[in-house]
């Protein structure tokens, strides 16, 4: 049964019902059906503000949590002295090396600095109390071939295993532009061998819209789905403006179809995960219209 089906059964039956608190946690309405908590990056944050007075910002807009990069330049005490100060969670962290210094680089020095840059994020993000850290695994160009890079980022990450077990947090892959894992029978397939918990994927929903359909990702991926990234992307400024253009859209504006979406991830049963933000951030007013779009995401 369709998550919406199910509402239109029960929905009589709540009347004169307890209601708890918890529904009005946040100022944009109720608590969304399933059970995403609210995120987005640190660096979205454009307000002249301490560390403090940001996640100040950011619970009252009704966030619940904040991601970071690591390694960072941040006061890891001045981080933790603001989480706990205002409740705001930190999930996880996004590995800030990875693009710089990929996993499939054919230097092997290359490789070590974003292999060392993970041990640290790994080990910074069990001390913020989250569980992923978010990792590009490879990328494919005229130098490096994808067999290459299929094998080297397996090798590098299968060296990395050991300090997730360790530390408990998770190596979340992501699908970005980087001209590998495009198909998602293959991305299903990189995780499966790994034969390993501590590896799953951090599924970006607008990534995927310039060449498929997330909905189709979303099933196939599954179960190895640990953590989303909300962002949104239309075909017809692809087609009018250019490739990149096609982000340049506010979310729900754009071809990401939101209830479709959600009804996938009902389906594969994505229930208390979080949703992340990775959008042009700004000053309240566009936090805000940020998090107010996300409520209508997670509640379509």
């Amino acid at each position: 049964m369709k998550r919406k089906e199910f509402l239109k059964l029960t929905a009589g039956a709540a009347v004169g019902s307890f209601v708890s608190p918890e529904l009005f946690a946040h100022p944009f309405g109720e608590k969304n059906k399933l059970g995403i908590k609210k995120c987005l990056k640190f660096g979205m944050v454009r307000e002249d503000l301490s560390v403090l007075d940001k996640f100040k910002l950011l619970k009252d807009l009704g966030f619940h949590g904040v991601e970071l990069d690591s390694p960072n330049n941040l006061d890891k005490k001045e981080i933790l002295d603001a989480r706990d100060k205002t409740g705001l969670e930190i999930p996880g962290t996004v590995n800030s090396v990875h693009w710089k210094s990929p996993l499939s680089d054919p230097d092997p020095k290359v490789r070590k600095t974003c292999l060392e840059s993970m041990k640290s994020a790994l080990k910074d993000t069990k001390e913020y109390g989250g569980n992923t850290v978010l990792l590009v695994p490879g990328v494919v160009n005229e130098k490096v071939s994808y067999d290459e890079a299929y094998r080297r980022s397996q090798v590098e990450i299968k060296k990395l295993l050991p300090v997730a077990e360790k530390t408990g947090v998770k190596i979340a892959i992501e699908n970005v532009w980087n001209n590998f894992l495009i198909s998602p029978m293959e991305a299903a397939r990189y995780i499966d061998e790994f034969e390993s918990e501590m590896i799953g994927w951090y599924f970006d929903v607008g990534n995927i819209v310039r060449y498929g359909w997330p909905e189709q990702w979303i099933k196939i991926l599954g179960h190895r789905i640990i953590k989303l990234d909300i962002k949104e992307y239309s075909r017809k400024k692809q087609q009018d403006e250019g490739i990149w253009k096609g982000f340049d859209v506010k979310l729900n504006e754009g071809d990401c179809n939101w209830p479709v979406v959600m009804d996938a991830l009902e389906e594969i049963g994505y229930s208390g995960g979080w949703g992340s933000a990775e959008v042009p951030g700004g000053d309240r007013i566009r936090l805000q219209d940020i998090s107010e779009r996300m409520d209508k995401i997670f509640n379509s």
